[in-house]
């Protein structure tokens, strides 16, 4: 049976795939994502990996916080992500992660952000130049939309409107 925190985790994971397909509907912010990545001395596959589990992290910091269950998780406003992903420190992110994941990815993506994260140095360096992405693709996002205050809800009907994949 899978427990509510499981499923919030695969909320926040979800949300982290779609964001970089949503952004690039627009094809050269993937290009200048791209060139920036390449600028940092980041593996592109690696980077945009990272960028996804970085904003899975930060939602599910701020729905852990907020105390939020996995089914109001949609409401969760972008802006409190973008905060949370240059604001929290990354053992903040780390905290309360579920013990074992559904999906292999997800567990070797956050084993890979661990590490950059105890590692420090240049790594430090790179986890704080992801942050500024993930704060700049939710912002880029939130602009996009039509309502006041966009929320992960918003962003999951747009990729569904898109035919991202679950």
């Amino acid at each position: 049976m899978t427990s509510d925190h499981d499923t919030l985790w695969r909320r926040c994971a979800y949300l982290g795939r779609v964001l970089l397909p949503l952004l690039d509907q627009e094809p050269w912010r993937q290009a200048r994502r791209r060139e920036r990545l390449h600028s940092w001395g980041i593996d592109v596959t690696v980077g945009e990996r990272l960028i996804e589990v970085f904003a899975a992290l930060a939602a599910h910091a701020v729905a852990v916080d907020s105390s939020l269950s996995a089914s109001e998780f949609e409401t969760l406003p972008l802006s409190a992500v973008a905060d949370a992903a240059t604001g929290k420190q990354d053992f903040e992110l780390l905290a309360e992660l579920p013990d074992t994941f559904a999906d292999d990815r997800d567990e070797i993506a956050v084993r890979i952000f661990r590490l950059h994260a105890y590692k420090g140095g240049q790594t430090s360096l790179q986890l704080l130049r992801l942050s500024t992405e993930v704060r700049h693709t939710l912002t880029v996002l939130t602009a996009r939309e039509s309502v006041p205050s966009p929320t992960c809800g918003d962003i999951f009907r747009k990729a569904d409107e898109a035919n991202l994949p679950h």
